[in-house]
C-alpha cells in the first residue's frame, strides 16, 4: 500500500556557514543529491540540530529546501521545544513556505502523562494548517509515546503518521502491525539498524541519519525492499551498519553528529561547523 508519506526520509544535518547562519548553498545540494536517490528530507529533526537554531534561520532552512525540492519528493519540517505557542507559529510558517508535513516531538523539560501528550499533540493539529507527525525519540525527551496515546491521536484527521527512533523490537513490531493497513496513518522506523527490519514487517518508511553520508545506499536498500529482494535488502543494511559506526560508535549523540558532518565535509557537501553548544571535531 502506498500512502500519501513513506520510502526514504533522511534527518538532513542543517549546513551552517562560519558565522553560524544556514548555508543555503549545501541546502540546496544535499537535497538535490537527497531527490537524485528518490529520498525525503526531514530539516530540523534531531541529526539537524533543531533545538538550537533560531526563528530566522529555520525559516530560511526550510525556505531553501522547499525551493530545492525536486519532483515527487517531500519536504518534513521539524518543530521541537517547550513553547506551544511558538511550536505552533512555526509549523504554520514551514506549512505557508511549502512544506509537507511537519512533525513534531514531545517537550522535552517536564515529563508528561498520557494526557498531557495528547493534549498537546491534538493542539498542534488542530492549529496547524498542514499535516503533523508525531516523532517519539526517548533519546532527547526522556519520554516514550504510549501504544495507547498513538492509538487515539492516530484516528485526528490531521496526524498522519509517526516517527518512532526508540529501541524496542516488540514496540516496532506492534506498530507495524496495528498501522500496516491503515490507508492513511503512516509508520516510520527511526531505528537506523532496523531499517530493513522493519520494511520486511510493514513499515511504510525509515528514517536513517547515515542517508546523510551514504543516500545511494539507502535508495538501494528500499528498492530492494520494494522487490521483497530480502537478501539484497540485508546486504546494505550490513553495509549502512558498518557505516554508522564510523561515526556512531562510542559517541555521544551531540559528538557523533560533529563526526558526520566531517565525514560529509569530505565528500564537499558542507561545513563541520556545529551550531553551540555542540562543538564540531578537529
Amino acid at each position: 500500500m502506498q500512502k500519501r508519506f513513506s520510502g526514504v526520509v533522511v534527518p538532513m544535518i542543517t549546513p551552517l556557514n562560519k558565522d553560524l547562519t544556514v548555508d543555503v548553498v549545501a541546502v540546496k545540494r544535499i537535497v538535490t543529491l537527497f531527490s537524485k536517490n528518490n529520498i525525503h528530507p526531514l530539516v530540523l529533526g534531531t541529526t539537524g540540530e533543531s533545538s538550537s537554531i533560531n526563528e530566522n534561520e529555520s525559516i530560511k532552512l526550510v525556505e531553501a529546501a522547499v525551493k530545492a525540492k525536486g519532483e515527487n519528493q517531500c519536504i518534513y519540517a521539524g518543530i521541537v521545544g517547550n513553547q506551544v505557542s511558538d511550536l505552533i507559529n512555526r509549523g504554520n510558517a514551514y506549512i505557508a513556505l511549502g512544506a509537507d508535513c511537519v512533525v513534531a516531538t514531545l517537550p522535552s523539560y517536564y515529563g508528561l502523562t498520557p494526557d498531557q501528550m495528547t493534549i498537546f499533540y491534538k493542539t498542534l493539529a488542530d492549529k496547524i494548517s498542514g499535516p503533523i507527525m508525531l516523532y517519539n525519540i526517548t533519546a532527547t525527551t526522556q519520554m516514550s509515546i504510549p501504544f495507547e496515546v498513538v492509538s487515539k491521536l492516530s484516528n485526528h484527521p490531521n496526524i498522519w503518521g509517526l516517527k518512532d527512533s526508540e529501541r524496542d523490537l516488540n514496540r516496532m513490531k506492534n506498530f507495524i502491525n496495528e498501522y500496516k493497513e491503515n490507508e492513511k496513518f503512516s509508520y516510520f522506523c527511526g531505528w537506523g539498524a532496523q531499517s530493513a527490519g522493519s520494511l520486511k514487517l510493514g513499515a511504510d518508511g525509515i528514517v536513517p541519519s547515515t542517508g546523510n553520508y551514504v543516500p545511494e545506499m539507502y535508495k538501494e536498500l528500499y528498492n530492494a525492499a520494494l522487490d521483497k529482494e530480502w537478501n539484497v535488502c540485508s546486504k546494505w543494511q550490513n553495509e549502512t551498519d558498518l557505516i554508522a559506526q564510523q561515526y556512531q560508535k562510542d559517541k555521544t549523540l551531540g559528538q557523533s553528529l560533529a563526526v558526520l558532518k566531517s565525514l560529509m565535509q569530505k565528500k564537499e557537501l558542507c561545513n563541520k561547523t556545529m551550531m553551540p553548544p555542540l562543538t564540531e571535531v578537529e
